[in-house]
């Protein structure tokens, strides 16, 4: 998978997420995170809720079904799911995009890979 982000985001650490197929970079705030995420491989994101989530498409398709209706989304784009609301969808191989979570908690990093640096 070719790698669209720039040696700062790939430097910081990796996030510990449970999909197969994904790289993903995490900023942590002491009030939310904030996700650098790649998909190389398609990914079926179950229905569930969490904190508030705004993405913006870097590259590739995402379909959503927020709170019962679908959408697609498209390189440019950007999503908004408010907290609590159930959610389901479809990455596509080839997805990229920033997400904001309104958790401070949502992931954690990789004990594995704590420190990814270029260097």
């Amino acid at each position: 998978m070719k790698e669209i982000f720039p040696e700062a985001i790939t430097n910081l650490p990796k996030a510990d997420i449970p999909l197969d197929g994904i790289t993903a970079y995490l900023s942590q705030s002491t009030t939310h995170q904030i996700l650098f995420m790649q998909f190389e491989k398609d990914v079926e994101l179950p229905e569930h809720s969490h904190g508030a989530q705004m993405g913006i498409v870097l590259e590739g398709t995402i379909e959503l079904t927020i709170d019962g209706k679908n959408h697609q989304f498209s390189k440019g784009d950007r999503y908004y799911i408010p907290a609590g609301v159930t959610h389901s969808g479809k990455i596509h191989a080839g997805y990229a995009d920033i997400t904001f979570f309104d958790e401070k908690n949502r992931y954690s990093t990789k004990k594995t890979d704590e420190f990814n640096s270029h260097s």
